[in-house]
């Protein structure tokens, strides 16, 4: 929003300097941005005296002017009519920037050298009168800056509106807060209407078939205008604010919209079919072309300004190309309404179109100010245009509440505060801004909120207002009371970060994804179609197509973000990320939210250095890591699995291990399949784990148990046994380990072959294992007996052979 300080001073008389204004601004909530001085163009145009005239040896209509600068003479060529010896005119020298963008510089014109510029009003953005030189009078000497010698001073603050505060999108407005700022009144504009003829009701109407839409419809109509351009002081006006100015109807209405921050349409009352005016929603897919010329197809949801046949403008948006104002326009219907802002916002949004008005319109305007912008507009135009005024005003008013009467405790808002003002200094402030006050008994105030704040509902928007109409720099500064005892932290809270600091200490870093991702994801991750997952919660109003539904899974995050890294050469990755995925339930209104950790290993395994050798990371690496994360978490009945092939979506079948303890399954891990790796341009092997955190916590034990240390020396053997491919090392291990040998203290793998001399379909087997005893040196004879057991056992169990 952008305001003149001159505009404003014909509201509130302002005494401060412009940066002791603009800081007083922004610390009242109304941000000023950047402070302009409108007239910083003019710094190299001077007052100069032509001493001599002298016909252009190369051009009839061309003249040599030698003028006197203050420091100098120069050579200009001129060819205004009024460019004679003694005149004064202002003088623009080499280096200037005119308004309209033209750099001057030292050229040649037909021959002749021109060392600067004599400028008309147009030129310099000064008047309308281009016909020749803007003549100076007075006592001026040539080389005073024109500014100074016509005492020209604006300065441009450009202010950034938060949505909560429409009533700042105007003059009048911005002059309010200024007025309180500086303990004075507001003036606001004082006017009277021309006299009237006939009976507008005799002349048109007005229907409303969308209420919800538009509340409220006001208008009136002028006759015999002669449409024509502005008076100077308008388009000086619009220009000072950047609006272009048009013609002295349409500039009208900007102006009050500019002033009154009530957007105004006027519509050519003789291209209205029926003479009437009908405000409903549109047909779906129902054409029409706005002012901007381009042809549209608009829904069922967009609101429409009709005659008695077609539609004549979006609503609170744009107008229409068929009833634009014309020069041979004598007739206008002025609209002042106001409109839904959600109705508007959603209409803006779906056209792509943010036009002053909608802009105002879909914060919320001033209901109760409906009327006098309309009256002002109808005043200043029947002036302007020599229009004749019609007597009477349309207002179809279907509002159904008034602005609210709200309660303000004074001790409730200094508790919420830190202050310590009294009931009295918080009403001087709200009056200041137009609020009416009253005081009761019970040490409260009674507040009625002006029309125009329609963002203030509630006592708290209220103590808002006190906030910052004391200052908030004036707020002390206090420290929170807090107690000496902290809180405790959720479990979950706790064993997030202790999985965070175990992933982390594997060389993991962690990765922080939207919980919303594309409705396509699970096509890209190949889930099945009656794979639960696919069920999504979506989003009514999403940021983009690519965050349209909420996560079921972590996977693709995790993807994506190894994607994101490749794509920037960081290709050794490991990569975790603890998050919640939400599942819909078909008996609750809200889905399950589900702790998950998810984690993706890719590249080498570790950094190429002198001592080690350069080698990829694969399954086991990726499977270790989550066989330490569980360890670390005393998950001690950890087991690995064979996840079925069709349960293999987006990782490898054979390549896959269901993860479980004591017979309650965690998750998978697995390599991802290298479908999956092409859709998101992996580029190379990844690996990955998906585990249910959730059950994690509910099965990690934080108790420590001490086991002394072993006072009699171990023993190991070894067993080597050929079984059939099909069954899984794993198998065996678990098979030893809950033998019910209380001596066993350790088993491991450590070979598996296949291949020449061992039959076909068959594969050897041989893991280690160690014996001790913790009350006495284990004998020879003992433990071969045991670990004889342990073969025949396995033999027996798995249809094991002993090799040859």
């Amino acid at each position: 929003m952008k305001v003149s300080l001159n505009w404003l001073k014909e509201y509130v008389p302002i005494d401060m300097a412009v940066q002791d204004l603009a800081d007083a601004l922004t610390m009242a909530g109304l941000e000023v941005e950047a402070v302009e001085d409108r007239y910083a163009h003019l710094e190299t145009v001077v007052v100069g005296r032509v001493v001599d005239v002298l016909p252009h040896p190369n051009a009839d209509r061309l003249k040599l002017c030698r003028v006197d600068g203050g420091n100098g003479m120069v050579t200009v060529v001129c060819g205004a009519p009024n460019a004679a010896t003694g005149v004064l005119a202002p003088l623009a020298r080499v280096g200037t920037r005119l308004p309209d963008g033209t750099l001057l510089a030292k050229t040649v014109i037909r021959g002749e050298t021109s060392e600067g510029m004599l400028c008309s009003e147009v030129e310099l953005g000064l008047g309308l009168d281009g016909s020749g030189l803007m003549l100076l009078e007075g006592d001026l000497q040539p080389g005073t800056a024109l500014k100074a010698a016509l005492n020209l001073f604006d300065c441009i603050l450009e202010i950034g509106l938060t949505p909560n505060r429409p009533d700042c999108l105007s003059m009048m407005g911005v002059a309010r807060e200024i007025a309180a700022i500086q303990g004075v009144k507001m003036n606001p504009p004082v006017f009277s209407l021309p006299d009237v003829h006939g009976d507008i009701s005799a002349l048109t109407s007005v229907t409303i078939e969308a209420p919800d839409h538009c509340p409220r419809y006001a208008a009136r109509l002028i006759d015999r205008i002669t449409v024509a351009p502005s008076p100077y002081w308008l388009q000086e006006r619009l220009r000072s604010v950047g609006v272009r100015p048009i013609n002295n109807v349409v500039d009208v209405t900007n102006f009050v919209m500019l002033e009154t921050g009530q957007p105004l349409h006027a519509f050519d009352f003789d291209h209205l079919s029926g003479h009437r005016i009908v405000v409903r929603t549109a047909a779906d897919q129902e054409p029409f072309t706005t002012l901007d010329q381009k042809a549209r197809r608009l829904s069922d949801q967009v609101l429409m300004i009709c005659d008695g046949e077609k539609p004549v403008a979006v609503g609170g948006v744009m107008g229409g190309l068929n009833s634009e104002i014309e020069d041979a326009t004598t007739r206008v219907l002025i609209e002042s309404a106001c409109f839904d802002p959600i109705s508007i916002r959603r209409t803006s949004k779906a056209l792509g179109l943010n036009t002053d008005a909608s802009h105002r319109f879909e914060r919320g305007v001033d209901p109760g100010g409906t009327l006098f912008a309309l009256n002002r507009a109808a005043g200043l135009m029947a002036e302007l245009a020599q229009g004749r005024l019609v007597d009477g005003i349309i207002d179809e008013d279907f509002r159904t509440s008034r602005p609210p009467v709200l309660t303000l405790g004074v001790r409730a808002t200094n508790d919420l505060l830190g202050t310590d003002l009294d009931r009295d200094r918080m009403a001087a402030l709200l009056q200041s801004i137009d609020f009416q006050v009253q005081a009761d008994a019970s040490e409260a105030l009674q507040v009625r909120v002006p029309s125009f704040r329609v963002d203030v509902t509630r006592p708290q928007d209220l103590m808002e207002e006190v906030a910052r109409l004391s200052g908030y720099n004036q707020i002390p500064t206090t420290f929170p009371r807090l107690p000496a005892q902290g809180t405790t932290p959720s479990p979950m809270m706790v064993r997030r970060n202790q999985v965070r600091d175990i992933l982390c200490g594997f060389g993991f870093s962690e990765a922080i994804n939207y919980s919303f991702i594309s409705a396509d994801s699970c096509d890209r991750i190949r889930l099945h179609g009656d794979d639960p997952r696919r069920h999504h919660v979506s989003l009514l109003n999403p940021i983009s197509e690519e965050q349209s539904v909420m996560r079921t899974t972590l996977v693709p995050g995790i993807l994506e973000a190894g994607q994101r890294n490749i794509a920037r050469q960081q290709n050794n990755l490991r990569l975790f990320e603890i998050g919640k995925v939400f599942l819909p339930q078909s008996d609750a209104p809200l889905p399950l939210e589900k702790e998950m950790l998810v984690g993706l290993w890719t590249g080498r395994r570790a950094k190429a250095a002198w001592h080690t050798r350069e080698a990829s990371c694969d399954f086991f690496d990726i499977k270790g890591a989550v066989q330490g994360l569980a360890l670390a978490l005393g998950l001690t009945m950890l087991s690995f699995s064979a996840m079925p092939d069709a349960q293999c979506r987006f990782t490898r079948a054979g390549r896959t291990a269901q993860v479980s303890h004591d017979g309650t399954v965690l998750g998978m891990v697995g390599e991802v399949d290298g479908e999956v790796v092409n859709t998101y341009s992996l580029k190379q092997p990844a690996f990955i784990f998906e585990l249910d955190l959730a059950a994690i916590d509910r099965l990690a034990s934080d108790s420590k148990q001490m086991t002394p240390i072993p006072r009699f020396p171990s023993t190991a053997r070894d067993i080597t046994v050929i079984v059939d491919q099909t069954i899984e090392s794993g198998c065996l291990l678990e098979a030893v380990a809950h033998s019910g040998e209380k001596l066993v203290e350790d088993i491991y793998l450590f070979d598996v072959f296949a291949g020449d001399p061992i039959p076909a379909g068959k594969k050897s087997v041989s893991f280690r294992v160690v014996y001790r005893s913790t009350e006495r040196t284990l004998e020879d004879e003992s433990v071969n007996a045991i670990h004889h057991h342990l073969t025949h056992r396995l033999i027996d169990e798995f249809g094991a052979a002993l090799p040859a």
